[in-house]
């Protein structure tokens, strides 16, 4: 045997007991996949029927709506990670807001301004109130002299008297004059200083808003759990949102479910509705993982029987819910379930 015809056969030998060994390995990993507790076989009859794994608890997560001027899409400036856990309240999600930030700054100047408008039209109407209490005090003094050199009228001339009392009648004009005056610049200067702090107010509202958009477009976690990616239009075409895009407001952005608690929607068809009882039992396979083994049991199912269109089979959906946790049990995956029936 040649050279060459000895080296091809050891190089073939070599490459089978690679591939055995790969496999072997491959195998052993397999059997390493931890499985959900020790869910016993079903005895007696059994119905098989499918449905895929939902989360008891989620929560969608929007591109934000802000009550600003601004029109058209917001910035992605930072997203989670497709798969990340979050605690409640973590930052998993922001959108560009220097719009608002620059808005909110505007706003604060000019509630600073207004402010102290208000505060220098107060200080303003105090003083001009202190000017006419003391013109009106003035006015009462001149009134009490008119009312003395009245009471003179037996020791003087006809013509003093004439003067005394003219000024004893446009002493009492005047101090009613002041009165009225003084009342009138009262209810106009309220009014006023009330015009003043509404738009102050109300600046002040626009302030609010203008901060609460900024904090609008950071989006926290409303539920602890794990973070997956919606679909979303971007580039002509449906995928993950990235940094960067521009998103649309109210679109979906992610989905938050939590982990610990995982529901099935099963099929069942409407000759079999009698196995939906309390209690029952079913022995859960995920098709992703079909070492892995988990119990659940019925908790719920639709009133009505429905039918795909043309089709003359009707269909339940039953929830079952699971009793195990598991890292691989995650939303949309498909399962096949083996229900107990009844022995009758």
């Amino acid at each position: 045997m040649s050279r060459k015809a000895i080296s091809a056969a050891l190089l073939l030998a070599l490459q089978l007991g690679s591939l055995s060994c790969s496999r072997a390995t491959a195998q052993r990993e397999i059997e390493k996949i931890p499985t959900g507790a020790a869910a016993g076989p079903i005895h007696g009859r059994v119905l098989r029927t499918t449905g895929i794994v939902e989360a008891m608890h989620s929560f969608t997560i929007q591109v934000p709506r802000i009550s600003s001027q601004q029109q058209g899409n917001l910035t992605l400036t930072k997203l989670a990670l497709n798969g990340t856990r979050v605690h409640r309240g973590d930052i998993i999600a922001e959108f560009d807001h220097t719009t608002q930030i620059k808005a909110a700054r505007d706003a604060a100047a000019k509630f600073d301004d207004l402010s102290h408008q208000v505060e220098q039209k107060a200080a303003e109407h105090q003083s001009n109130a202190a000017k006419r209490a003391a013109d009106f005090a003035q006015a009462e003094a001149d009134l009490g002299k008119a009312r003395l050199e009245i009471r003179k009228g037996p020791v003087l001339s006809e013509i003093e008297h004439l003067k005394a009392d003219e000024n004893l009648k446009n002493a009492e004009i005047h101090t009613a004059s002041l009165k009225l005056s003084i009342l009138a610049h009262q209810k106009a200067e309220s009014a006023e200083l009330e015009v003043m702090k509404l738009q102050a107010q109300r600046q002040k509202l626009t302030l609010t808003r203008l901060q609460g958009d900024a904090e609008k477009l950071r989006l926290r976690a409303e539920i602890p759990g794990m973070i997956a990616l919606q679909s979303v239009w971007r580039n002509n075409s449906m995928g993950h949102a990235q940094e960067g895009d521009q998103l649309w407001p109210g679109s979906p952005l992610l989905r938050i479910f939590d982990t610990s608690s995982m529901v099935l929607q099963l099929s069942v068809s409407e000759t079999d509705g009698a196995i939906l009882r309390p209690g029952a039992k079913a022995v859960v396979h995920l098709d992703a993982y079909p070492t892995l083994i988990f119990s659940a049991h019925f908790d719920s199912a639709s009133p009505v029987a429905s039918s795909a269109l043309g089709s003359p089979v009707k269909t339940f959906t039953a929830r079952f819910i699971l009793e195990q946790e598991d890292p691989h049990l995650l939303p949309d995956l498909a399962v096949a379930a083996d229900v107990a029936l009844e022995n009758r």
